[in-house]
């Protein structure tokens, strides 16, 4: 498996962010998953590489050249793939990952995030996509995903795409034995089959 993890280029106020992502890093590694991720050796998404490759794991890095320098791009990667725009850089994430996660992070992470839990509802991709719920970080978002079904902006079963989980072992688990929903959504699919731009 390879797994995209979308998480913050800063390590955040608490430490358990970072050895939570650290853990999470090791724990991929041994279960033989490979890493997917935005390139850059500062924050979070550092530690995660780092721990990934201190375990001799595959950690790929995409970032985009305007970042290079502003994010400090990690240099002992297994790949680093350097491209044009943050477009790019997205889709080649998602093209080299068979399921998605989001670290504690911030505004980029969430986006990463929805677009490609979008994706899901959709039907142009049928890969799970996650969150590790480190310290309750993500507790406010997941009370706003129960708003929406509640006020019926979302339908529970698009809702349950989204797996989330305060432990790493359970959340890993929950992604290898994901199968996507039936999409209903929309009277033809056909649309939606064809592959990115």
């Amino acid at each position: 498996m390879r797994l995209c993890v979308f998480c913050g280029s800063s390590a955040g106020i608490s430490p358990r962010y970072a050895q939570a992502a650290a853990d999470f890093g090791t724990s991929m590694a041994r279960e033989g998953i490979s890493l997917v991720y935005g390139g850059g050796r500062v924050g979070l998404m550092g530690v995660i590489a780092d721990a990934v490759l201190g375990e001799r794991g595959e950690a790929t890095g995409v970032i985009p050249r305007a970042l290079v320098e502003r994010e400090l791009a990690h240099d002992s990667l297994s790949t680093l793939h350097i491209v044009d725009t943050m477009h790019d850089r997205k889709h080649m994430m998602a093209e080299l990952a068979d399921a998605f996660v989001a670290l504690p992070g911030g505004a980029g992470t969430l986006e990463e995030l929805f677009e490609q839990w979008t994706w899901a509802q959709l039907g142009i991709h049928g890969k799970p996509c996650g969150l590790l719920n480190v310290d309750g970080y993500f507790d406010p978002l997941i009370a706003m995903i129960d708003r929406m079904i509640g006020e019926g902006f979302l339908h529970q079963k698009y809702a349950a795409i989204l797996i989330h989980d305060a432990g790493i072992d359970r959340l890993l688990a929950k992604l290898k034995a994901y199968q996507p929903p039936l999409i209903e959504k929309w009277t033809s699919r056909d649309a939606f089959q064809t592959p990115l731009p």
